[in-house]
């Protein structure tokens, strides 16, 4: 099925592009939310701590143009979705990254819809012209359970991409057009509230966060990179190239549901991208 979060990473890359020369908005963030096709939101929705902005980040990116990111993910908690999803992933690519502007990337992490009490592995991919592919892998985890993750550019085979756990790869290699050198990594937590003013609680552990410096590998930490942090969320750095990205509903008092527009629908790396 269709996993709207996707937008999430063009939303992110979009607002790292505005910090720093040279980045974009992939899995990544901040335009305006009229700029995101997202009904504004009332002024106690932002200062309610969160929930206001449709998708929302806490996660790192980088201006850096690599061949692939692994990370090793785990819910540190139980995922809390009033509405919509939460998600922690890594990947590649976001909204306007591929040909001619176009919308491409792939990503892989842990995903997680109302009524449930666990996350569950995934991947997603967007070819230019084509809906997004998600798809579910394997049972719910538990609590602290870790899983290597990572999307990598294959060897001798120029715009190829794999997506690989615990080592193994997964599925079939995809052909993202164009690719090849071009895209910029995103490492992050995300939560879309599904049109409603709610705030979905996650905590998740990004362990080792690495790109890799040619296809096939040759991995190094990713240590030059930008916080992302939108209200009611946040990323904790950790030592050897881990972070934590949490929901702080503690923070706030729990908002009052609001239906909003359908516009709120756009996937995360829309979001990010066109934040730029």
């Amino acid at each position: 099925m269709a996993f709207r979060g996707s937008a999430l990473a063009r939303s992110f890359r979009a607002r790292v592009g505005r910090r720093c020369s040279g980045c974009r908005s992939g899995f990544f963030i901040v335009l305006a939310t009229t700029a995101l096709g997202v009904a504004a939101a009332p002024a106690s929705a932002v200062v309610g701590g969160c929930g206001g902005l449709g998708y929302s980040y806490a996660g790192l990116a980088s201006a850096e143009r690599t061949h692939g990111i692994a990370a090793t993910l785990s819910a540190v908690r139980a995922p809390s979705v009033e509405s919509g999803h939460v998600a922690a992933w890594v990947g590649v690519g976001g909204s306007r990254a591929g040909p001619g502007g176009s919308d491409e990337w792939l990503q892989v992490g842990l995903s997680a819809f109302p009524g449930a009490t666990a996350s569950r592995l995934y991947y997603e991919v967007k070819l230019p012209r084509s809906a997004a592919r998600y798809v579910r892998l394997g049972p719910p985890l538990r609590t602290g359970e870790r899983h290597r993750v990572a999307v990598l550019a294959l060897p001798s085979r120029p715009h190829w991409w794999r997506v690989r756990v615990d080592g193994r790869p997964v599925g079939t290699p995809v052909f993202l057009p164009a690719s090849y050198g071009r895209l910029t990594p995103v490492a992050t937590g995300e939560s879309w509230d599904g049109g409603e003013q709610v705030c979905n609680g996650y905590g998740y552990r990004f362990g080792r966060v690495a790109l890799a410096a040619r296809p096939g590998g040759s991995w190094r930490d990713l240590s030059d990179a930008y916080a992302i942090e939108d209200p009611g969320y946040s990323v904790i750095r950790r030592p050897g190239g881990s972070f934590l990205a949490v929901s702080r509903l503690e923070d706030h008092a729990r908002p009052m549901r609001s239906r909003r527009g359908s516009g709120s629908r756009a996937s995360t790396s829309d979001r990010l991208d066109r934040s730029r």
